[in-house]
């Protein structure tokens, strides 16, 4: 998908749109990444402590650093997720709480960002984005509402699911039983997206665009909907078609929606990389003696 962008707008402009970057703007959009990683890590612990899985904050920094730097090799998120998994519950035999509550953690991080694209579509649309875009986007955020508030009527339903699926109920059920518990979670969620938007606008200032945060807002949560769905490496190619059209909307000229892209990806590269640091020093997640995992 790279390869066919660059070659339908001709690579050179983009590169030497590329060159433009001041690596300030680029180091402060890394920065900012990696805080809001530091913040993700912070809403998984308190996820995983209403499953009675209590763990220190540290632990969960690395765990979360680790899902990062795995995410940088298999395609979407599944493996980074699958990854923090297996080293919170292996090591405590708590299998099925730990990814019941990565589960939940990547529950609400979709809830925040649903909602908050939903809000930004409805107040900030000053592109504008077309309807065809904006109707959806603020249809996903009300289905996504509908669905948290309905959460303790769907708890009550699982008893009569088919029993794996009872069993799979029985665990996630603490959260659907008490949606207020995940309000601050899903704060933060929303709190993670506008850092994720900002990081977007250090790049855009750095390469000396003059793009207003509220369209970053607005474009963002949107494209890493599309960009996290498991078709390719990182979201790479997918981030950047999605930027294509949504900041193409808006006036963007092409050649520099597709820089933008690039620019982020090797941000998240480059941030994703520091999880090695965490991979390479923390302990395997090994059964204890006895455990049945």
């Amino acid at each position: 998908m790279i390869a066919v962008l660059l070659t339908h707008y001709d690579a050179r402009p983009i590169f030497r749109i590329l060159g433009r970057e001041r690596p300030a703007y680029f180091a402060a959009a890394i920065a900012l990444f990696l805080a809001g990683q530091a913040m993700c890590a912070y809403r998984w612990q308190l996820l995983a402590a209403l499953l009675k899985v209590h763990g220190r904050y540290r632990e969960f920094l690395a765990y979360t650093y680790i899902g990062m730097f795995t995410n940088l090799f298999v395609p979407g998120l599944l493996g980074g997720d699958a990854a923090r998994s297996l080293y919170l519950g292996r090591p405590r035999g708590r299998m099925g709480e730990a990814i019941a509550s990565v589960v939940a953690d990547r529950g609400v991080g979709l809830l925040g960002l649903f909602w908050l694209a939903a809000i930004a579509a409805i107040f900030l649309n000053f592109a504008p984005i077309p309807r065809s875009v904006i109707a959806p986007t603020i249809a996903v955020g009300a289905i996504a509402l509908a669905g948290f508030l309905v959460s303790p009527l769907l708890a009550r339903l699982i008893h009569l699911m088919p029993r794996p699926m009872r069993r799979a109920g029985g665990i996630v059920a603490p959260y659907l039983h008490n949606p207020a518990s995940l309000i601050l979670p899903i704060a933060l969620s929303v709190l993670l997206q506008i850092g994720l938007a900002t990081c977007q606008y250090l790049l855009a200032a750095g390469l000396g665009l003059t793009t207003p945060l509220s369209l970053f807002i607005l474009c963002v949560p949107i494209a890493n909907v599309f960009a996290s769905l498991p078709l390719t490496l990182n979201g790479l190619g997918i981030r950047e078609s999605a930027y294509l059209v949504l900041f193409g909307m808006a006036g963007m000229p092409k050649e520099d929606a597709v820089a933008l892209g690039l620019l982020w990806f090797a941000a998240t590269i480059v941030g994703g990389l520091t999880g090695a640091i965490a991979f390479a020093t923390t302990p395997a997640p090994v059964a204890q003696t006895g455990q049945v995992v």
